[in-house]
């Protein structure tokens, strides 16, 4: 694997969480708005933020249970919940992005929706608001899958996202198996004719070194045989798919919210907390 070249102007931090912008203007009233709007602010920390959820397909609980709620004793999750507060808070602004990857809970919750709501979610798929990533029936894992099985999966997801919304996914999203393969690379994001492909779980010893020499990011040849035409650009997460500590933004954590403004915005950079995203931060 090669090093990615990067070109811009500034800075450039690629991170992945579910968190808001945390821009703000002053207005009028005396009352403070949020700053949503997308673009590169030339001379500023360029900080893309893309928000997400991973919903298992099976794991601590059934896939029955992990899709209403149920059996929480076990695992807090309801991916219903998830998809309907995702669609009601893109339609309140239209800056906001989310990407949803696992189809076996889309596909469900899909068809439950009336006309209008599918109608106005395919609005929201057309305007880049909503996109789906890897797209597959599930994210299979790279180890013990065989690879027909892996093929057979998303083959199934792609069609389903194609007859609906007359897409393709652009992106490999492998944030949770545990280790990668090559023929995850060419086979299944290369040859599909993805962009890229994301993941998180590394050795954390080789996390380690790629946060230190600035690899985190890198081209990757999957395949031997058919050369640069497998390449994928591939990046790892510099944490786990989770947000970063200090943040405090899951849903779950029993803390104080973080307060944020103008004041004391440069303190909170240099605290901890904000140590993730300095590590994977490039100056051009």
């Amino acid at each position: 694997m090669g090093k990615a070249e990067t070109l811009g102007l500034g800075f450039r931090l690629v991170v992945v969480l579910v968190v808001g912008c945390l821009c703000r203007e002053a207005v009028g009233s005396g009352f403070v708005k949020y700053e949503t709007g997308s673009g590169v602010v030339e001379g500023k920390l360029n900080v893309h933020l893309v928000a997400h959820s991973h919903d298992d397909v099976g794991w601590l609980k059934t896939v029955d249970q992990y899709y209403v709620g149920s059996n929480n004793s076990i695992q807090g999750a309801c991916v219903e919940n998830t998809l309907d507060s995702v669609v009601e808070s893109l339609v309140r602004d239209p800056n906001r992005k989310f990407v949803f990857a696992e189809m076996a809970f889309f596909q469900r919750w899909w068809l439950t929706q009336s006309p209008g709501i599918q109608a106005l979610v395919r609005k929201l798929v057309d305007a880049g608001q909503l996109e789906f990533v890897n797209g597959g029936w599930c994210m299979h894992d790279e180890a013990t899958t065989h690879y027909i099985d892996m093929i057979d999966q998303t083959t199934l997801g792609h069609r389903a996202i194609k007859a609906q919304f007359n897409k393709t996914p652009r992106a490999g999203w492998q944030i949770d198996p545990f280790g990668h393969s090559a023929v995850q690379a060419y086979l299944l994001t290369a040859e599909l004719g993805f962009d890229s492909v994301h993941f998180a779980r590394i050795d954390y010893q080789d996390r380690a070194k790629r946060k230190e020499d600035k690899s985190l990011e890198v081209i990757w040849r999957g395949s031997k045989t058919f050369g640069s035409s497998s390449q994928i650009f591939a990046n790892a997460f510099p944490v786990h798919y989770n947000p970063p500590p200090g943040f405090h933004f899951e849903v779950f954590e029993d803390v104080v919210p973080v307060q944020i403004h103008n004041e004391n915005l440069k303190h909170h950079v240099k605290t901890n907390g904000w140590q993730p995203w300095r590590s994977c931060c490039k100056k051009i």
